[in-house]
């Protein structure tokens, strides 16, 4: 019962719907007392001889419109209770989906793509299940549990129901220890079933590189192994499921045994007729839905107890402590970068220490050094997707800690080395930023990141659907499809993170003129790159090596400095290019 304690607010909100099906079934379930009565009546009055022939149909006629009425009812109830339940389904979902978009990257360290996607389907469907089908058995089996119960201790015998019930308290004590087994190993099967989905779509996501290194027996090998995991820990759960039915058919069993030994003696002692005999069995009969529905009530109940749990987890989560907010200012002044230490979640190896840097409207900052050297992470950090203890970003003096999240990455426009395209048309792909941007705004952005005249040569031009992840373009064109989205944005900064690491030096050097030339409109850019003739029109670079900057300055002074990183790695590529 704790799940549908936990959903009391949403059964309170949508008390209209569920109180109609209640009513809908307590009236389904009174009906369905009436056809054993008027058998067990009809039967009396054969064996009495009161009815002859023809006189049978019209009692036959009766029993079949409520038959009738009870099968309209029973679609009526399922359109207000499922519909319920299902509008449920769309808000959680919606809850879960609002609050996994809005998390840190440090949430995404603990949960992993498919464990969430497994929450937000699977675990959804079982908690939606159990409050359909949850509250339809619970209802059910309760109203005519005890309508039936009524009608034997009233209408035929109390001596003979109370023989007829003794089975049902032990029956309840079992099926309450079996609830119990099955929320945990149910847990396990979730928690499996997750890891699958986790693999699943891992491997698919890398299926190029899967291939490409001939990796498929290998994969396939795991996901057998995975799956065999899978099965044991659902084998574990059916064990468990097994044992209801097996323990209800045994009650039910001894129920009907102790009503043909008792009810057939107190024949014999004519305290009931026939009729009445046979009215019993029959409700007893009808006692079966309830006893199977309360054990199936448990099974479900428990299933969408173990996925509500999981659900909360997420929904629970910390939530960063609320703080007021400042607004930030229109007109952009410096962006200061000071972080005197920095380490990732959980991690005790110190990732930057002591980077001291500012930026300028119309400048560019140049970023380069080794790999592993914390160029990334500081980019991440000034994009604010970590929070600092030790160390500030100031734009235009202020913090940016100050400022709410979606209002500070309006300011700042990303390309990432790693580029992202959706499953759609290369103008919509550009537009993600500003979805009200002109055919003229996307032209204009994609002659500034040269793409337009790739995209003059696709027989779709700007509606080109690019495929999943952009698949059907290439590495430069999907970096150019970045970068036009970034330039659309018209933010007031640009951090571009390795973005034009998969183009070739003539289409680098119309983009790097093209962005030279937004500069007077007072746009700052962040390049950060490996590719020393990028950064030559820097207004400065700093080169990180080991967390920490080591050189700053613009590239006439740092390639000066002899026996450095930057005169050693310039001078490299300046070897590989002649030969």
């Amino acid at each position: 019962m704790y799940l549908f304690k936990q959903l009391g607010w949403y059964f309170i909100r949508e008390w209209k719907k569920y109180l109609t099906a209640i009513f809908l079934l307590i009236l389904i379930s009174i009906l369905q007392l009436l056809p054993p009565k008027l058998i067990g009546i009809l039967i009396d009055s054969i064996v009495e001889k009161k009815v002859y022939g023809m006189q049978t149909l019209s009692w036959i006629t009766i029993i079949l419109c409520i038959s009738i009425a009870i099968y309209i009812l029973r679609y009526m109830w399922r359109i207000f209770l499922f519909g319920a339940a299902y509008k449920l389904a769309s808000e959680l979902r919606i809850k879960i989906y609002e609050h996994v978009v809005k998390k840190s990257q440090i949430f995404y360290f603990k949960y992993k793509t498919g464990d969430l996607m497994t929450r937000i389907t699977n675990d959804v469907d079982k908690v939606v299940f159990a409050a359909g089908e949850g509250v339809l058995t619970l209802i059910d089996s309760m109203v005519m549990g005890i309508s039936v119960l009524i009608v034997m201790i009233t209408q035929i015998s109390w001596k003979l129901t109370i023989f007829s019930l003794l089975p049902m308290p032990i029956m309840a004590i079992i099926i309450n220890k079996i609830g119990k087994k099955i929320h945990y190993r149910f847990q396990k099967s979730q928690k499996a079933f997750a890891y699958l989905n986790n693999h699943t779509q891992e491997s698919l996501s890398s299926i190029s590189l899967i291939k490409s290194f001939g990796l498929e027996k290998y994969q396939i090998k795991k996901f057998c192994k995975i799956l065999k995991h899978l099965r044991q820990k659902n084998k574990n759960v059916a064990k468990i499921d097994a044992m209801f039915d097996p323990v209800i058919h045994l009650s039910i069993s001894l129920s009907n045994l102790l009503v043909i030994i008792v009810g057939g003696w107190l024949f014999w002692k004519r305290s009931i007729s026939m009729g009445q005999l046979t009215s019993f069995i029959m409700y007893l009969g009808l006692m079966i839905w309830p006893m199977l529905a309360l054990a199936w009530m448990f099974n479900i109940v428990e299933r969408g107890s173990a996925a509500w749990l999981r659900i909360q987890s997420i929904l629970k989560s910390i939530k960063a402590p609320q703080k007021k907010y400042i607004e930030i200012p229109i007109n952009f002044k410096k962006l200061k970068v000071n972080i005197q230490n920095f380490y990732y979640y959980k991690c005790a190896i110190k990732i930057l220490e002591n980077i001291n840097f500012s930026i300028y409207p119309g400048q560019i900052l140049g970023i380069c050094g080794p790999t592993g050297s914390g160029k990334s992470t500081l980019l991440k950090l000034i994009q604010k997707k970590f929070s600092m203890s030790n160390g500030t970003i100031l734009y235009n003096d202020i913090p940016i800690s100050q400022f709410r999240i979606q209002e500070w990455r309006k300011k700042i426009s990303v390309v990432d080395q790693t580029t992202f395209l959706f499953s759609d048309t290369i103008f919509n792909n550009i537009a993600v930023g500003k979805k009200n941007a002109s055919q003229q705004e996307i032209e204009k952005a994609a002659f500034l990141s040269h793409l337009h005249q790739d995209i003059a040569q696709f027989p779709e031009g700007y509606n080109t659907i690019v495929g999943e992840k952009g698949i059907m373009l290439s590495g430069g064109q999907k970096q150019r499809v970045a970068i036009a989205r970034a330039l659309l944005s018209k933010s007031k900064i640009l951090i571009l993170d390795n973005a034009l690491s998969a183009v070739d030096g003539d289409t680098e050097k119309i983009i790097l003129k093209n962005l030279n030339m937004l500069k007077k409109y007072g746009l700052a850019i962040i390049m950060c790159t490996h590719r020393i003739p990028t950064l030559i029109n820097s207004n400065e670079i700093i080169v990180l090596q080991n967390g920490t900057i080591t050189q700053k300055g613009t590239h006439i002074t740092l390639i000066q400095e002899t026996e450095k990183w930057y005169n050693s790695i310039c001078s490299f590529q300046k070897t590989l290019q002649r030969k």
